[in-house]
């Protein structure tokens, strides 16, 4: 970007430098422009990239905030942007958000990244380059080797950063970390997070048959940095999820919800080992080229931590597509085990904590300890919620203001989670040199993972799954 003088300084780089402190300060004095009036000035102005569906919702959010304005809105289906359109008429409107990046970037503050998990790092790298605030959802990317990239360019570009993972911001996870402190558990030994998903279709037959692309969509668009394949109803507008191209399963989908208090507890970072075992349909157990294209009904993983205190290891299982761990002989027959969406247990030397999704409701086990603890907070609440924090911190200014799931903490959880899916994609891989049906399957071992340089040592044809291949004309 041009340098400019103090004279024609644009609006982004004004929110940027400006800090809480300086917000009450006006181009026009408030006392000119009426009592409650809010400067233009003093808004930060947001674009949606992808606007349908969670995008949708995710700027509803931001615009409860009177310091916000929608200024443009991005989305390669007509269809799914028509809603937002009507909401916010005065936004610009584009299909290609790197179009609107580039007519728009004097405009736009800050971005909101809603789109299907394969085109978010794309999206999300490209508006921080222009030192574009960025919100983008969980899981932040679709690969390990693009949270590495994006977790190095949010300390690069200076930006505010927040994943959306709302619980992040709740006072469950924070009572969590309270309870833990307070000694409750003891020592951390293992710990178990599970979830009822997929709810949408996995392990199924890749879709087959020739479509007529809608008008309203653009397909090589919604493909983005994607292999080129057909256009099919099938993957769109939700169920992309289920396949490896697009989505990262069960796991991706919902493990940033329901493992953040794992991570916000224990001292672990990075992994270095993954195993994992896998449900497949019964007659893919047969067939010499089994569906490596969709993702599992249903897997069980295991992570190994080195602590980062130097105290040892510690294990951390995931269970998705119905499968639980077992059921603690201290929590009573009546009791639930998590809520619907998922839980998580942490086992310690003293006791265990059961957590809902979203971090909320911890407590211990069995629930009648709960007495124990004389709940005085000891750490600072976000009563705002998650979405208006990262608005607050971008009008404050980069080093004014922190976030709850900022890219130093969820590039490398996000990293840490698609370890478990690289154990997966790994699990059905097969070598056509060798004859005998259980020597077939190379994947089915523990994979041993360098963080440090992103790599698996011990299994190499694993390593096709820490970065994919981008088409021409796409790039991070």
């Amino acid at each position: 970007m041009k340098k400019r003088s103090a004279s024609t300084i644009s609006r982004g780089q004004f929110l940027r430098q400006t800090t809480v402190a300086a917000a009450g300060f006006m181009i026009i004095p408030r006392h000119v422009m009426g009592n409650g009036f809010i400067a233009p000035s003093d808004k930060l102005n947001i674009a949606g990239i992808g606007v349908g569906g969670k995008g949708a919702s995710d700027l509803m959010e931001f615009a409860k905030s009177p310091f916000v304005n929608i200024v443009s809105l991005c989305d390669v289906d007509d269809r799914q942007a028509k809603d937002a359109r009507k909401r916010y008429p005065k936004a610009t409107y584009y299909r290609d958000f790197r179009e609107m990046l580039d007519k728009e970037k004097n405009t736009i503050d800050a971005c909101s990244i809603s789109t299907p998990d394969h085109t978010h790092a794309v999206a999300t790298i490209a508006a921080m380059q222009l030192g574009k605030h960025v919100y983008t959802q969980k899981p932040l990317t679709h690969n390990i080797y693009e949270a590495r990239q994006l977790t190095e360019a949010a300390k690069r570009y200076k930006v505010i950063t927040q994943m959306g993972n709302q619980g992040g911001s709740g006072d469950g996870v924070r009572k969590a970390q309270e309870m833990f402190q307070a000694g409750l558990i003891g020592d951390v030994v293992e710990a178990h997070a599970w979830t009822n998903r997929p709810v949408w279709p996995q392990g199924i037959p890749t879709p087959t048959g020739k479509f007529d692309v809608p008008a309203e969509l653009d397909w090589d668009l919604w493909l983005g940095p994607a292999s080129f394949i057909d256009y099919n109803p099938a993957y769109l507008p939700f169920n992309w999820r289920g396949w490896w191209a697009f989505g990262t399963g069960a796991l991706g989908d919902m493990a940033c919800h329901i493992m953040d208090p794992i991570f916000r507890i224990l001292p672990i970072r990075y992994p270095d080992s993954a195993e994992c075992s896998v449900a497949t349909i019964w007659k893919e157990m047969w067939n010499d080229t089994p569906n490596l294209d969709a993702c599992p009904p249903a897997s069980i993983i295991h992570l190994n931590y080195p602590r980062t205190d130097g105290k040892g290891n510690l294990r951390v299982s995931w269970h998705d597509g119905g499968l639980l761990p077992e059921r603690p002989q201290d929590l009573l027959p009546e009791e639930a085990f998590g809520n619907w969406d998922g839980g998580v247990l942490i086992v310690g030397t003293k006791g265990k904590m059961l957590i809902d999704c979203y971090g909320a409701n911890p407590r211990l086990l069995p629930t009648i300890r709960m007495k124990e603890f004389d709940h005085v907070p000891t750490l600072p609440r976000v009563p705002e919620g998650h979405y208006l924090q990262w608005v607050n911190a971008c009008r404050a200014g980069y080093g004014n203001a922190t976030t709850s799931s900022p890219f130093e903490y969820a590039g490398p959880f996000t990293e840490s989670i698609l370890m478990g899916n690289l154990a997966i994609r790994s699990w059905m891989l097969k070598n056509p040199k060798l004859k005998g049906w259980e020597d077939k399957y190379l994947g089915r071992k523990k994979l041993l993972w360098d963080a440090a340089n992103m790599k698996i040592t011990n299994f190499d044809e694993a390593n096709q799954f820490v970065k994919r291949e981008y088409r021409s004309g796409w790039k991070i």
